[in-house]
């Protein structure tokens, strides 16, 4: 309540309150002076509020005495409750935790007084989650409270955690959440097979690589606790099947290493052994994280190919044994118990000329044609096993036959003789040296003996000399020869080998006689030219083609180009560039033809038709030739052309090809004066025609009809 010393109680001051929540929390009675709140008020949502109160005269509306200020401060309840950061609290510890390993922290606030009272004092407790875990009631950190707690067996817990103000005592607030906590894996469980013993059963076709059968142990761990490695550690078959592990499915995959033989073998037994790759030093005492089992591997038996003695035959044969001789024999058994009869065949595609042939019962390879090995020297075809019973069982084998050699081919020479003798030849004059090859294999090496046929030994007019080295040389037996008398000598040789059966052959030797200058070189030789007749090789034949087809390419062009020319411009001379006469063969109707050509043009030059189109060319514009003023009849014929060639210079309309310019103008003063009579037309007086008489008979014509024309007119 608010008094004013100056308050008398008759109602003449009114009290006036101003400041936090005056008006709306805070109303005072102006009469009176009483100050009331007018709802509950929250410590929490303003603790402190700050008044101004003032009495002022109710007439006047001034103030008895100055503004007082005073503050009002709310005392604190335990009205709230304490409440944690979090709903829900998530942590995870790993199993097999000692006591008191810490978990989690978790925190409550209370919204009270701290200062005032214990209102604002929280104390932790746990409510759900005992025996396995415990919380400190100051701190709230949680901890485990149980020793070896195992994932395997329980893996989620969820604790409840109350926090309660007042310090815990009777009265107090409470509030709650909840902390779900996860058991993390460790190592510490070893791998199980679930059985001891498995059995498998492998045919035995089965090619390497190929899967037998999965074993798996379990591991109650998880993620990378539980990968196992798998291993064969011992047993018969350890160096036939190995063992690897699938990754995702942490099984043991047994394949075969090796091919299978049912005949050899038909049952393995294998240790396989399952380790963990991830061993946790800290539960070694648990035992050996590792076991093992055994696999029984029961091999199959199934229908197989015939087997080879070998994987490949090598043979040898003498070329030209006659046909059907035996070569070589190929083997081949059936590997299983039934032991089927085989048949063997050659694959023809291996031998297409059929050179070889098999018996179908034993395997012997014989001969159906001749072998030469200067042909081929290495025949490789391939035999083909089949069971009796069943063809598709079948297998392969690859054949390798060497011809070896025979002597059987006679040496010759190594490449064509043809020499020559000089006419001024001296005695026992070395002319050529000779060499021969043979096709045959020699394995000591080749020996040639070269000699004179008999029947040109005692008669010829040269000697040969063997020199034990596989050469022999020609040398002349006389001092000279003349090639007038004998051109050309042909020298039989026989050449023999050392190998048995000997073989020998003759060879001829053309000797040329020839001039020769001081020094021996060769000049000219009555016969044939010494040289090889040589034919035209590919490129010359291509380059003659060539340069045919570029001449009458060339040909085709001139003549296009001269029937071009024919139709160009009459014009085409460098020296007759402006001038020009034209011949029309034409000598007109006479008098009377008025139409042909008007002679008056060559007398009047103004009288030209300046309508009419240039004829030597095609018009390529309609703009009109620009003209000059014309001569007059006394003006030079000279001056005329200059004037019409600086017109037709200076024309802009005239073509750059323009070449015909017409100067009908035959000048003026002509001594003779003109020659035509057809001039007469334009002159009034008489004339005298008798003169042509005396021109001759070309003038025959024109003097009886002029003539005429005077006898009408005497008449």
């Amino acid at each position: 309540q608010l008094h004013s010393d100056q308050d008398k109680g008759d109602g003449s001051l009114k009290y006036i309150l101003s400041g936090d929540g005056a008006g709306d929390l805070f109303i005072i009675n102006e009469n009176t002076g009483d100050i009331q709140a007018t709802r509950r008020l929250d410590r929490e949502e303003k603790p402190v509020y700050i008044l101004r109160a003032q009495a002022v005269n109710r007439r006047t509306g001034r103030p008895v005495e100055p503004e007082s200020e005073f503050i009002i401060k709310i005392h604190d309840i335990n009205d709230n409750e304490p409440m944690f950061t979090k709903d829900v609290y998530n942590a995870s510890i790993p199993e097999m935790s000692d006591v008191g390993t810490f978990v989690v922290q978790v925190t409550a606030t209370d919204a009270d007084d701290p200062t005032y009272g214990n209102s604002a004092k929280v104390v932790y407790s746990i409510l759900q989650g005992q025996p396995y875990f415990s919380v400190e009631s100051e701190t709230g950190v949680i901890k485990t409270a149980l020793l070896n707690m195992d994932r395997e067996n329980r893996e989620q817990y969820q604790v409840v955690i109350q926090a309660k103000d007042m310090g815990g005592q009777m009265g107090g607030l409470s509030g709650t959440t909840t902390v779900n906590i996860t058991l993390t894996d460790v190592n510490d469980n070893p791998p199980r097979f679930p059985q001891s013993t498995y059995q498998f059963r492998a045919p035995e076709s089965m090619p390497p690589d190929s899967p037998v059968g999965r074993i798996k142990a379990n591991d109650a761990d998880v993620d990378e606790n539980a990968e196992i490695e798998y291993s064969i550690t011992e047993g018969d078959g350890y160096d036939m099947f190995g063992i690897t592990t699938d990754k995702d499915t942490q099984e043991g995959i047994i394949t075969v290493k090796k091919a299978l033989d049912f005949e050899n073998k038909n049952l393995y037994i294998l240790k396989v052994e399952a380790t963990n790759t991830h061993v946790d030093p800290r539960f070694l005492y648990l035992g050996p994280f590792k076991d093992s089992a055994t696999v029984r591997i029961q091999v199959e038996d199934v229908d197989e190919p015939p087997v080879f003695s070998r994987p490949a035959y090598i043979m040898e044969v003498k070329e030209g044994v006659p046909i059907n001789s035996v070569i070589g024999t190929v083997t081949a058994q059936d590997p299983d118990a039934a032991k089927n009869p085989v048949k063997y065949s050659v694959d023809r595609h291996t031998d297409m000329d059929r050179v070889f042939n098999i018996n179908s019962g034993n395997g012997s390879i014989f001969t159906s044609k001749p072998l030469d090995r200067e042909t081929l020297l290495w025949h490789n075809i391939t035999v083909i096993a089949a069971e009796i019973n069943n063809p598709k069982q079948s297998s392969r084998v690859p054949v390798f036959i060497k011809v070896l050699d025979v002597n059987d081919n006679a040496p010759e020479f190594a490449m064509f003789y043809e020499t020559f003798v000089c006419e001024n030849a001296k005695a026992e004059q070395l002319i050529q040296t000779l060499s021969a090859v043979d096709k045959d294999d020699s394995y000591s090496g080749h020996q040639f003996s070269f000699s004179l046929a008999p029947e040109a030994a005692s008669s010829s007019n040269f000697t040969l000399q063997d020199n034990r080295d596989n050469t022999a040389g020609i040398f002349t037996r006389k001092t000279r020869y003349n090639r007038h008398e004998m051109s050309t000598y042909f020298l039989p040789v026989v050449i023999s080998d050392n190998d048995y059966p000997i073989q020998s052959s003759t060879e001829t030797v053309t000797i040329r006689v020839c001039a020769c200058d001081h020094r021996g070189k060769m000049l000219s030789c009555n016969a044939e030219a010494l040289i090889h007749p040589t034919g035209l090789s590919t490129g010359a034949l291509i380059a003659i083609l060539l340069c045919i087809i570029i001449l009458l390419v060339t040909v085709v062009l001139f003549a296009a180009l001269r029937r071009q020319r024919k139709k160009e411009p009459l014009i085409i001379s460098k020296e007759d560039i402006r001038d020009n006469i034209v011949s029309y063969n034409d000598e007109g109707g006479g008098e009377e033809d008025t139409q042909a050509f008007d002679i008056g043009t060559l007398r009047n030059p103004e009288a030209i038709d300046d309508n009419k189109l240039r004829r030597d060319i095609v018009p390529e514009t309609l703009f009109m030739p620009r003209r000059t003023a014309t001569a007059r009849d006394n003006t030079d014929v000279r001056d005329f052309i200059n004037q019409r060639l600086k017109e037709n210079d200076t024309d802009p309309t005239a073509p750059p090809y323009d070449s015909l310019a017409t100067y009908a103008y035959e000048g003026n003063g002509s001594v003779a004066e003109s020659l035509s009579s057809l001039e007469s037309v334009t002159t009034d007086g008489d004339q005298d025609y008798d003169y042509l008489s005396d021109w001759g008979p070309r003038f025959k014509k024109l003097a009886d009809m002029y003539g005429a024309m005077d006898s009408d007119k005497d008449s």
